[in-house]
């Protein structure tokens, strides 16, 4: 079924892929894993959970670095071979780009399947055992365990900042700190004590202040406002709907999905149905990328491969968001992305190809047979 040059370009491309999803796993693994041991420092995460937990992240995230990966792959592949001269060899042969493609279509297919089972059967696996560690370490108990005294913790990106100088064996706050910038003006709280609350309903979280002191004003401005209080319940952040909406499907199984029917389920099936057919698009885009001779410098070709893997993904993020706006209808959906980015790719690179050069050497041909 398979012939001996279809055989080498796979061996080539394979070898070139497994080196880069290696590294790309291995970049991921490390940064998630800086993550996570952040979590354990702070007392979010137990220790005996980090290992699991690390795993099904890279589950998780594995499914999307497969298209990346296999375009690189081709790319570089076919890239050392026409360096090397073996595409112009092969070509002296009778191998025409027709084959090149298909070889690189025999590559892709396996791969595309293998990315379908792990975004739509893994991936929400993964994403729902995520959630469950998740929802674990933020149960109250455990946040309030984790609350380590004399550190500042800091949430909304910076603007809730909150320090307690004593965490008792009950869990409960002394002498506490919280100072908000996200009201206006900014506001400082102290307290004598405190204790963590969180909503198990909502996820709203609160810090209930007892025997404190409210000011609120702008540093340097004499104008500002004092209050005592013996009990104040403060919200530092609250749950976003939309948010937790979204977790939640990411996690849900995509039959279920199907089965709904809504439109932003709808979105989240092809969303995981884009990684596989990314992996045949950019595989299909990397042939015609690839510079044939050797003495014709590559750069202009690289420059248009750098673009079309950055509107590849970029595309993804926009048609997904037009159909959940309502900018595109439902039965355009949103993978038509990949066939734009197919269209302008070979429409750019259409005047310098093989095709292109048959035909005028046709008309040429023709034009000087009806002079004579």
């Amino acid at each position: 079924m398979w012939s001996l040059v279809d055989r080498y370009f796979l061996l080539e491309i394979f070898k070139v892929f497994a080196a880069i999803m290696a590294t790309l796993v291995l970049v991921v693994a490390s940064m998630l894993l800086l993550r996570t041991l952040e979590q354990v420092n702070v007392g979010a995460l137990q220790g005996s959970a980090v290992l699991r937990f690390l795993g099904l992240q890279l589950l998780r995230d594995t499914a999307t670095l497969i298209a990346p990966a296999a375009f690189l792959a081709v790319l570089m592949a076919l890239g050392r071979m026409a360096r090397d001269s073996e595409l112009i060899a092969f070509t002296a042969g009778g191998m025409g780009p027709s084959q090149v493609f298909r070889a690189a279509l025999l590559f892709a297919l396996p791969v595309a399947l293998l990315t379908a089972w792990m975004s739509l059967v893994v991936k929400p696996h993964a994403s729902a055992e995520i959630q469950l560690i998740e929802a674990r370490k933020d149960d109250e108990a455990t946040r309030i365990s984790g609350l380590q005294a004399g550190r500042f913790y800091q949430q909304a990106d910076g603007a809730v900042t909150f320090y307690a100088a004593v965490v008792d064996a009950e869990n409960r706050f002394a002498n506490v700190f919280v100072q908000d910038r996200r009201s206006d003006p900014p506001r400082v709280l102290l307290s004598e004590h405190g204790y963590y609350r969180e909503s198990r309903r909502d996820g709203a979280q609160a810090v209930v202040l007892e025997e404190g002191r409210r000011f609120d004003g702008t540093p340097g401005n004499p104008a500002y406002t004092m209050l005592d209080f013996d009990r104040l319940t403060y919200f530092v952040a609250s749950a976003d709907p939309s948010q937790a909406a979204n977790f939640r499907r990411a996690a849900t199984p995509t039959a279920l999905l199907i089965a709904a029917g809504e439109l932003r389920d709808w979105a989240e099936v092809q969303h995981r149905l884009a990684a596989a057919l990314g992996v045949v698009t950019l595989a299909v885009l990397a042939v015609p990328l690839t510079q044939l001779s050797p003495r014709r410098r590559a750069s202009g070709r690289l420059f248009v491969a750098f673009l079309a893997y950055f509107a590849f993904f970029n595309g993804q993020r926009l048609a997904e968001e037009w159909l959940v706006n309502g900018i595109t209808p439902p039965w355009l959906g949103m993978l038509w992305y990949q066939g734009v980015i197919i269209a302008v790719v070979f429409g750019v690179l259409l005047p310098g190809s093989y095709w292109a050069r048959r035909v005028r050497a046709f008309f040429r041909g023709w034009g000087l047979g009806a002079r004579g």
